[in-house]
């Protein structure tokens, strides 16, 4: 990877970066363009406004969800965009406890006839997900199905992007969507724009995550949340280098054949209980605070407290 200094564009994948891209009342025709790519034609955005990220239970002790964008269409259609870079336990839990924020809100004092809006949970993955880690989609489209596979409620839509899945060429790309998949997946990393990338919406989006446009505090913020992002990916990949030698140790200490091999699939297995103790205590070793990392690897905060005061 690039140093952030010489690097022409940010990356997209921390927090400022992303936010940056799509999550700024001037740019959020980024988002429009990118988001239109995804939904289906009757459901096509024209314009939204970014509503507040942090949302409350509707009881003193319900727990509260922080959004990386929360987004409403002209429609009234309500969008969840999320950016996770890092695996974590029960993701996809977390993803449909999210989606009831939305569904909630959108209840009305007396008379109701319980007609709800659509609602879309977006993910943009820096990781692919255990369950299907031999496949080739990057793209999933999730909804609830009936037991013949038809359509049994489509207001409710889950769509996961897997980035480390997409591996097309600049001479691959056929779609728009393509498009946006390798910007976003290589920008950091470009010196000047492909001109297979020349389109209106991609040389604005080249301009707004130029780092030389950015002012004083705006370098100091990026550079903040570039520092955080390569310490959680080097506290995974420690993890994970750390497993794969263990197990391959063990496995050739048991005569297996193939032990690399072994080794390397017990490697990533990152949500074994073992695994998650040791990326937690690498995670607070390298200063993160104890909201930081109950939010990156799905615990709650009073474990990692009591790790931390181990």
């Amino acid at each position: 990877m690039q140093n952030h200094r010489k690097a022409k564009y940010i990356n997209p994948f921390t927090d400022f970066g992303f936010k940056k891209l799509f999550g700024e009342e001037a740019n959020k025709h980024l988002l429009i363009d990118f988001l239109n790519q995804l939904l289906p034609a009757k459901h096509q955005i024209q314009d939204l406004f970014y509503k507040k990220g942090e949302q409350l239970g509707s009881g003193e002790l319900d727990r509260k969800a922080i959004f990386d964008l929360y987004c409403e269409s002209q429609d009234g259609h309500k969008f969840i965009v999320e950016l996770q870079k890092a695996k974590q336990n029960f993701f996809k839990d977390r993803s449909v406890f999210y989606a009831t924020f939305p569904i909630r809100e959108q209840a009305e004092r007396g008379e109701w006839d319980y007609q709800l809006q659509p609602v879309y949970c977006i993910a943009l993955l820096d990781f692919v997900f255990d369950d299907h880690k031999n496949g080739e989609h990057y793209l999933q489209n999730i909804q609830l199905r009936n037991d013949v596979c038809e359509i049994f409620y489509d207001k409710l839509t889950f769509i996961f992007i897997e980035m480390p899945r997409f591996k097309k060429k600049l001479d691959e790309l056929q779609t728009h969507f393509d498009k946006w998949l390798y910007f976003i997946k290589h920008l950091e990393n470009l010196n000047d724009i492909p001109t297979d990338l020349r389109e209106e919406i991609f040389e604005q989006a080249f301009t707004v995550a130029e780092i030389a446009r950015f002012n004083p505090q705006q370098l100091e913020d990026y550079e903040n949340s570039l520092k955080y992002y390569r310490d959680l990916k080097n506290v995974i990949d420690t993890a994970v280098q750390e497993a794969v030698q263990e197990a391959t140790l063990e496995a050739e200490q048991r005569g297996v054949e193939k032990g690399i091999e072994i080794g390397v699939e017990k490697g990533i297995e990152i949500g074994e209980e073992q695994e998650k103790l040791k990326r937690l205590q690498l995670a607070i070793q390298q200063g993160f605070s104890v909201e930081q990392i109950a939010k990156l690897f799905g615990v709650d905060e009073s474990e990692v407290s009591r790790l931390k005061n181990e």
